[in-house]
């Protein structure tokens, strides 16, 4: 078996094993994974090869591009406003930004949805009717912000809002990263950063500086991963922006494992982040950690927080008519047997393409990610096997 790093407090012996096992019984490169209970931290554990290319480590402060992950650090942003009374999820998106509600209809178009219903917590649920844009932006006017804000304004829903749901991949960043900025004047990779990473020293970015390149993970892809259908289907669209985006494509330029890529702010799915980091964000979330600076940080969010971002908005077959199993709440993943098991009714986080995925629980304490850098599709039991034997171990 794979000698891993690391350790795990007494108790959570069965973590050390799955991942041990893991190397064993999957093609895994490199990887780790975090847990803290109750604010402590008692597994921190990695292992493997950071660059395939270059034989490099992966070590403890190793960070991998966590994809989808991102939407944690956004979701809990929001609720942290909402919780501070800065913001009404209910309330429409056009009240923090009037823009949004878009030009007046054109009166030869037909099918025209108001956008002046739709709210933050239609967004959070993938109820907007917003996953893909019909803006065909380059690179370089995503990285910009403004254009993908312009392209929002003037986007046209593609139900009426509240009534379906379907995943709006990169949107549901900019969406919500824009109501962030309009409320804060900050971009959400900024807000996060000022008011949580940097507080709790927190390994985790929206648009990651130069500085921290160099513990930068390299993406392998794994074989057999179902390609992406044709470039017109909209999954295609909302996982690429219509093409500005490569996916996977780990080594073209502005592929997943170009830095020009991590630099920019995609909210929606472009966090780099270590398994500490995630593992922290949740904890602090649902118990409060202990600070860089000394002290023990409050939780982040009240457990009346808690119990809004975790009833369930939207589950079974959306518009695409997919249905995976997923089940989701206010901006996070709930509890699913066939698709992401966690602890228990008041668990919630994100996953990330590839197999990344961090949780937290206040009933049980817990905040938990694992991250890896060799991507395998649907059906990834990394993570589900070590969340099983967290379940084990809080049992005994």
């Amino acid at each position: 078996m794979q000698q891993h790093q690391g350790w795990a407090d007494e108790g959570f012996g069965a973590v050390a094993d799955a991942f041990a096992r893991n190397y064993a019984d999957f093609p895994e490169l490199g990887s780790a994974v975090t847990v803290f209970a109750g604010g402590r931290k008692v597994v921190e554990l990695w292992g493997g090869v950071a660059d395939e290319r270059t034989g490099r480590p992966w070590e403890a402060g190793t960070v991998v591009p966590v994809f989808s992950c991102a939407k944690g650090l956004v979701a809990i942003s929001v609720h942290l406003l909402a919780q501070q009374g800065l913001l009404d999820l209910d309330a429409p998106v056009s009240r923090y930004w009037p823009e949004f509600a878009g030009p007046d209809a054109d009166p030869k178009r037909t099918g025209r949805y108001d956008k002046d219903a739709i709210t933050c917590r239609m967004v959070l649920g993938h109820r907007a009717g917003l996953p893909a844009l019909d803006a065909a932006l380059s690179f370089e006017e995503i990285a910009a912000w403004a254009p993908v804000v312009r392209a929002i304004e003037e986007q046209q829903p593609l139900w009426e809002p509240g009534t379906t749901f379907e995943y709006h991949g990169h949107v549901f960043g900019f969406l919500l990263g824009e109501v962030v900025r309009r409320i804060t004047g900050l971009t959400p990779g900024a807000f996060f950063r000022r008011t949580i990473g940097e507080p709790l020293g927190l390994s985790a970015w929206l648009g990651l500086p130069p500085s921290e390149l160099g513990r930068l993970a390299r993406l392998v892809e794994a074989e057999g991963r179902r390609p992406l259908p044709g470039p017109e289907h909209l999954l295609t669209r909302i996982v690429t922006m219509n093409g500005a985006l490569v996916f996977p494509g780990l080594d073209e330029p502005r592929g997943w494992n170009d830095p020009a890529l991590h630099a920019v702010e995609l909210p929606g799915a472009g966090a780099v982040a270590s398994a500490t980091g995630l593992a922290g964000l949740y904890a602090a979330a649902v118990t409060g950690v202990e600070r860089t600076t000394g002290g023990r940080s409050e939780r982040l969010l009240s457990p009346a927080t808690v119990t809004d971002a975790v009833r369930e908005l939207s589950s079974g077959a959306g518009f695409l008519g997919f249905d995976l199993g997923a089940r989701w709440g206010s901006g996070v993943l709930l509890p699913s047997p066939s698709f992401r098991p966690m602890l228990g009714a008041r668990s919630f986080g994100n996953d990330g393409a590839g197999g990344q995925f961090a949780f937290g629980d206040d009933e049980f304490g817990i905040g938990f990610a694992y991250t890896a850098n060799r991507m395998i599709g649907h059906g990834d039991a990394r993570a589900d096997r070590l969340v099983e034997a967290v379940r084990d171990s809080l049992g005994d």
